[in-house]
């Protein structure tokens, strides 16, 4: 009796935990993590604040759990299931599938809540800002530009400067994605920013492609 109650006390102490991140994110996210208390964050978990403080010792730590959260995002992980010698190879389809990403997350409720707390966060905080500069965008537009290079070198794309590329490629992409949110927020129409996503691909892509040369002979 005695074991069976040990071991599922992590278990139930962890569901709380998730509970209480959850929670906070959806406050964080709307209210802002300025004016959210922990009161807050415990009354709506229906919970004492000394029970909360069982599991995170202040609102700083739930912010951090929170943040670390963000290195696993959908945006950060767009080229981690596939080597880069198979993904250069999909030339078009892999950009598309990349905007297809971003579209998405204006449609998914953890990742559009992270990313509004990234947002509103990211002058206040130095580790934000630090995951924003390093994951979302520095290391996604680095792997792009070497798929970019490698797309050069099998002539399936024009010869030029495959960093700068990977830059014009992924800046819209930013922009329409929070386009989408404050769309959202104010509950008008995203119809014709989603649209945008798929535009910016083909425009993009019709631009930089290389024309494979017919011959006589």
């Amino acid at each position: 009796m005695n074991e069976q109650s040990v071991s599922s006390s992590p278990t139930k102490g962890s569901k709380t935990k998730d509970k209480i991140l959850k929670i906070s994110l959806k406050l964080f996210s709307t209210k802002g993590y300025k004016a959210t208390t922990v009161r807050d964050i415990a009354g709506a978990m229906d919970m004492k604040q000394s029970a909360l403080y069982n599991h995170f010792k202040n609102k700083d730590e739930i912010l951090e759990t929170l943040v670390s959260e963000l290195t696993s995002s959908a945006i950060v992980t767009i080229f981690s299931d596939k080597e880069a010698s198979e993904l250069y190879r999909q030339g078009k389809s892999l950009l598309m599938s990349i905007a297809t990403t971003f579209k998405l997350i204006g449609f998914d409720g953890q990742n559009e809540a992270l990313l509004k707390l990234l947002m509103q966060e990211i002058y206040r905080n130095e580790r934000i800002r630090e995951i924003y500069n390093e994951y979302f965008y520095q290391e996604n537009v680095k792997k792009l530009s070497s798929l970019f290079f490698m797309m050069m070198q099998d002539e399936m794309i024009k010869s030029s400067d495959p960093l700068l590329l990977a830059n014009e490629f992924f800046s819209p992409l930013f922009f329409y994605q929070m386009q989408v949110s404050l769309l959202k927020l104010d509950k008008k129409s995203t119809s014709a920013v989603v649209s945008m996503f798929e535009k910016h691909v083909d425009f993009f892509w019709d631009n930089i492609k290389l024309e494979k040369q017919e011959t006589l002979f």
